[in-house]
């Protein structure tokens, strides 16, 4: 009997890692997002990270990594409020700092594929 509930607690396990591995970490969900919109050191910092211009916070480097599998599985391994996140950010990003939002497309969307597949969520 403890032989069968170690092998579940194994196979528990193993599809626990599995699934995970289905979603992008949630680990800096919590970030303030408002803040870093708000700060053009902060946004800068960030931007220079997406770019390869500039050093990555740990969060930064997660997302930059994230960026050409979120485009391309229109973000099914984002959480609820990571979707969230990305609309407001790209919103931003389109109507405050335009040229941001035009050298981050010419780096990850340089055919403008997944720009105009997404544009009416936009």
């Amino acid at each position: 009997m403890k032989f069968i509930s170690v092998a579940f607690l194994v196979v528990a396990t193993l599809v626990a890692s599995i699934a995970a591995q289905d979603k992008y970490t949630t680990k800096y969900d919590n970030i303030n997002v408002d803040e870093i919109l708000s700060s053009d050191r902060l946004l800068n910092n960030y931007f220079n990270c997406l770019m390869d211009r500039g050093s990555c916070t740990p969060d930064a480097q997660e997302l930059k990594k994230a960026i050409p599998d979120a485009l391309k599985t229109e973000c099914s391994k984002c959480s609820e409020k990571q979707k969230k996140v990305i609309d407001k950010v790209c919103h931003f990003l389109i109507e405050k700092k335009p040229d941001h939002w035009k050298e981050l497309q010419a780096k990850y969307d340089p055919q403008n594929i997944y720009y105009n597949k997404y544009k009416s969520h936009i």
